[in-house]
Formats: structure tokens, C-alpha cells, sequence
């Protein structure tokens, strides 16, 4: 008999499954949430079940509200976040009560998700932290090809921001960063 986090966790790549966004055949929204979980276990392997749910929940069903429904711009792309970031915590919350947790979990799962508490709630920060290093592992090399170098350094230096001091610390020791974005994770 599976716990109620197995429950949750594969819950949440049935439904990631069904993204129809492939890469090398694999859909996009389940890779990311394998990767997140990788992240999660090596930065922060004594997890609660919340912060584990919530990793590989991140992006759950994401591709079902496009960035292009929304308007073009920076407050465009904010309003689409905050949206996307409520619909993945109340799909997510859903898949958690028919597991069987209590309402102190969903509220806690709830609140990473929607990125409340950012720098105040440490399981908040734990998931930002994994976030960023899942970001900078895995896509930042490809997304660094649809900028111009000062806008890429804008967000390199935003992306450091958000992280942990200790995050940034390991963030410097485990990446090879150019001197301009280590300049970044040294502030």
C-alpha cells in the first residue's frame, strides 16, 4: 500500500504525463517535477512531505494556461505567475486531501506555491532555493540563447536575489558562472 506522500507524488506525474510538450519524448511538466525532486533530495534531503509535494507539484498541469493568454510585459507575465501559482497550489491541495492530510498541510503546501513568505518562511525559501538551482542546472544554458547579455544578467542577478544566502554560497562552489554572475551570488 502506497503513503499518502507516494500517493500524492505519482498523482501529481499522472497528471504531468499528459503535458503535450515532449522533450526527447518525455513530457515537459513531468521532467520538470523529476527535477525538482532530484534538486529537492540532494539540497534538502530530510524534507517534510509538504516541501517534497510541493517541488514536484511546482509546475503541475502548467501548459493548460498559456503565458500568451495573458498580456504582453512585465505585469502581464507577474498576473500570469500569481495565476498559475494559485491554480498549482489548489490542484495540488486537491491531490493532497484525497490523500488523506490535514488542513495544516494543504495551508503549508498552499503557501509555497503561491510563493508566500519568500525570505520569512524557511520551507518557502527551501522551495525557491530548489527553484533556482533546478533553473540554473537544467535551463538556464538554453534560455541564456533568447537574450541579450545585459538583460541575462538582469536576471541571473533577480534569480540570486531570491535564493538563501547559503543557496548562493552553494550555488557559487557547485556552478562553473562566468565572473559577472558570480559577481551575483557573492552580493
Amino acid at each position: 500500500m502506497k503513503t499518502p506522500l507516494e500517493t500524492v507524488l505519482c498523482a501529481i506525474d499522472a497528471a504531468n504525463s499528459a503535458d503535450p510538450n515532449l522533450e526527447d519524448g518525455v513530457a515537459v511538466s513531468l521532467r520538470y517535477g523529476q527535477r525538482m525532486s532530484a534538486e529537492l533530495a540532494t539540497l534538502f534531503p530530510a524534507a517534510s512531505d509538504e516541501l517534497q509535494i510541493a517541488a514536484r507539484g511546482q509546475h503541475i498541469e502548467r501548459w493548460l494556461l498559456p503565458r500568451a493568454d495573458f498580456p504582453e510585459g512585465r505585469e502581464g507575465y507577474l498576473a500570469w505567475r500569481r495565476e498559475q501559482g494559485k491554480r498549482h497550489a489548489e490542484r495540488v491541495c486537491g491531490l493532497m486531501l484525497a490523500a488523506g492530510y490535514g488542513e495544516a498541510s494543504l495551508d503549508l503546501v498552499g503557501r509555497m506555491l503561491r510563493k508566500e513568505g519568500i525570505k520569512r518562511d524557511p520551507q518557502v525559501q527551501a522551495l525557491e532555493d530548489v527553484i533556482c538551482f533546478t533553473f540554473i542546472r537544467h535551463y538556464l544554458a538554453q534560455f541564456a540563447t533568447t537574450q541579450d547579455p545585459e538583460q541575462l544578467l538582469r536576471i541571473v542577478q533577480k534569480t540570486a536575489r531570491k535564493m538563501s544566502p547559503e543557496a548562493r554560497e552553494k550555488a557559487l562552489v557547485e556552478f562553473d558562472m562566468p565572473p559577472a554572475f558570480a559577481e551575483a551570488f557573492s552580493a
